[in-house]
């Protein structure tokens, strides 16, 4: 991967190691017994979900309060601005978009393939590789689309990790493996990050929002 890649991994292991740590001993201090499984109809309600296993739903529940926040932030915009970049070194809203969609997509194949980072088939990199490090290429590509477009990635991708979640305990989230330099990494960290990474971004696209020129 790329050094900025690479940097990126590093800090968010630093920032969100003891987080993660902490927020992953609820459940099992209670030892699992008389945990109460929360309806889904408000986004508010964090905790164990009904047909999830207690960590995993607590951490959906996370991510989909973090999701609902970022689609309420780009609903409404136009394509004149979802392409609007501050300077020739940014990144749109649509394609820090595409971009989440992309590192969703990723840890998928990390956790739930059990696949080396960055081994994936030359088809998914094609499909993926661009939003995924942005930059330069994704500036030149990802532009003239629709805010459908991109939520429509962001909710494919999403289905599939609710339904691979659904398959899977507790034990599978606390299991680690070498992730960077050799540091011991669990699946709730790297998915803590997967939303931990979109608030980030959400700053961002908030940020950029109040920026569009006057029309």
């Amino acid at each position: 991967m790329k050094n900025t890649t690479k940097n990126d991994r590093r800090n968010f292991i630093k920032k969100t190691s003891l987080l993660t740590a902490g927020i992953g001993m609820i459940p099992i201090l209670n030892h699992g017994n008389n945990i109460p499984v929360l309806p889904a109809d408000s986004i508010y309600l964090i905790g164990p979900q009904e047909g999830y296993s207690p960590q995993i739903g607590t951490l959906l529940s996370t991510m989909t309060m973090m999701r609902k926040w970022l689609i309420n932030s780009v609903q409404d915009l136009s394509v004149e601005e979802l392409d609007f970049q501050i300077d020739d070194k940014s990144n749109s809203i649509g394609a820090m978009l595409y971009h989440l969609a992309a590192t969703e997509k990723y840890y998928q194949l990390n956790t739930f393939d059990e696949m080396e980072w960055g081994s994936w088939s030359d088809d998914i990199k094609k499909e993926w590789d661009i939003p995924s490090n942005l930059g330069e290429k994704a500036r030149a590509i990802i532009k003239g689309n629709e805010v459908d477009f991109y939520i429509k990635k962001l909710n494919d991708v999403r289905s599939v990790t609710e339904s691979e979640f659904a398959k899977r305990d507790d034990q599978w989230i606390m299991k680690s493996e070498p992730f960077f330099e050799n540091q011991a990494t669990n699946n709730y960290c790297k998915w803590f990050h997967v939303c931990e990474h979109e608030s980030n971004h959400r700053g961002q696209i908030k940020f950029i929002a109040k920026r569009f020129p006057a029309s």
